[in-house]
This record gives structure tokens, sequence and C-alpha cells, in this order.
């Protein structure tokens, strides 16, 4: 994919998982990379993975999600490291599994905060580079739970429908002041990931266990080329999972009665 080649591509939530999977499959396209977590030495493991040819045009830089007074500072740092940025990807975040009805409330603002104001964060800061460019590409790692909601996900079903909210208002405003800075948001559905282990529950624990979906899900490596191919054409809007996740999808706008009636029943866990 020449989309690519060339480009600078700031990738948060690199340290394992889908933003792993997305560093090794832009590497292979010759793309030039910024990767962000919070864990440093978990960076350095996932550039020390890449091709030695490609490691020099690698940096680290640590970011912090939760913490949104050095998000201003990440994203000028994250500009001089490169000269640019061409391609954000916010794939940044955490889970959450238990019930609404036994869930902190801290816990939900603890959600609301890494999952969406952390990546509004960094988009805001970002975006007067893109605008300064006029180009630039927005791209930002959902989930099915931001077309849906099911038991067990409440704060975090609630955070990405938060963020479909705001980038599909942020589309519409950038249009007016470039045609060339897009906005993209990826849907993936189960993907094979160790982010359940790290959800918090309703105490603010971690879960500690790999629930029975994610272990069967998409591999990440198969996601990470699927989602290459939909930001390079440019896709608004785009899910990439199985088949039960994305007929989940379409029940609900469809046949929300019906979706309603499944999903309480479901095994979500």
């Amino acid at each position: 994919m020449k989309y690519y080649a060339g480009k600078v591509v700031w990738i948060t939530g690199a340290s394992s998982g889908i933003g792993e999977a997305l560093t090794y499959a832009l590497a292979q396209q010759g793309a030039r990379l910024i990767l962000s977590a919070r864990r440093k030495e978990e960076l350095e493991r996932v550039k020390g993975n890449c091709p030695i040819a490609t490691q020099a045009h690698i940096k680290i830089l640590p970011v912090d999600l939760s913490k949104p007074d050095t998000h201003k500072l990440s994203a000028e740092a994250a500009i001089q490291l490169f000269g640019q940025v061409d391609i954000l990807i916010n794939n940044g975040g955490i889970s959450q599994r238990s019930l609404g009805k036994e869930t902190q409330l801290e816990v939900d603002r603890k959600v609301m905060e890494v999952d969406y104001f952390g990546t509004i964060g960094i988009t805001k800061y970002l975006l007067p580079h893109f605008l300064s460019r006029r180009a630039g590409h927005i791209v930002t790692i959902s989930s099915v739970m931001g077309k849906i909601g099911t038991p067990y996900r409440s704060g975090y079903a609630a955070a990405k429908h938060a963020l479909h909210g705001f980038f599909d208002s942020l589309r519409a405003e950038l249009w007016k002041d470039s045609k060339d800075i897009y906005v993209t948001l990826i849907c993936p559905g189960w993907i094979k990931t160790n982010i359940t282990l790290h959800a918090v529950t309703g105490d603010g624990s971690k879960l500690n266990q790999m629930d029975g979906s994610t272990k069967t899900g998409m591999p990440a490596d198969v996601f990470a080329v699927k989602a290459l191919v939909a930001i390079a054409r440019k896709k608004e809007e785009v899910y990439i999972g199985g088949f039960k996740e994305g007929l989940a999808i379409v029940l609900k706008r469809f046949m929300p009665g019906m979706f309603s009636r499944i999903i309480r029943k479901a095994k979500v866990r």
C-alpha cells in the first residue's frame, strides 16, 4: 500500500494488542512511526520486534491518556520527532466488564477519561498541525460497542458511543477547512488480544481473565491488515470482525426491538 510509504504515523496504545499489530504492519509498509503508550519498556520491545532496517524510523513517545494536562506537550513532542505527523491512530484505551448497577461511578469516570477524553485531547492538540498543513488523517479505533450496547460493558459502550458522536461531528466541520483532512472510525469486533485481562471491574480492579469471545476472535495481525486497507481507502467508518458482531450492528440499526430481546439473553462474557 503506497499510501503509507514515508508517512509519519502516530499510534497510541502501541504497546500491545491492536496497536502492536498495526505497528508491525505499518513498519512493513515503509511508514515512519511514533509509538505511544504508558509503558516505555513495552514500546521498546515492540520497536525491537520490527525489522532492523525499519527501526531507525521508529520513535518512542510515552503517553498517559489519563493525564489530560500532558496531552498538549505530547502532541508538540510528536510533531518535533519527525517535523510532522501525517496520520494519527487513536488506539489507546481500556475496557470494562461489570454490571452497571455494580460499577462505581469513579470507574465509569476512569473509562470515559481514558477512552473518550484522552482520545479527543490528543486529537484536539494535534489538529492545529493538520489545519496549518491543510492535510492529515485522524483514525480512531472504536469498537462494535460504539454501535451497540451489551451487558457488562455499560461504561465502555458509553465511551465508544461518545467517540462516534465527536468524530462524526468533527468530520463534518473539517470539510469546510480542508478536503484533505480525513476522519476514519474503525469498529473492531472480537479481536484476539489481552484487552480483557486489563479490563476494569466494578470496583476498579483488573478482570485478569480472557473472555471466550475475545479468545476466539480475529487474530490481531489479520485485523491490522484489514484496517490499513480501510484507512488507505479513506473510509469514513468500517466494521472489522466476525459475523455475529456484524449481524448485531445490522439488527440494532434495522430491527432494534429484536436486537433488544436477543442481547439481554446473549452470552457476552
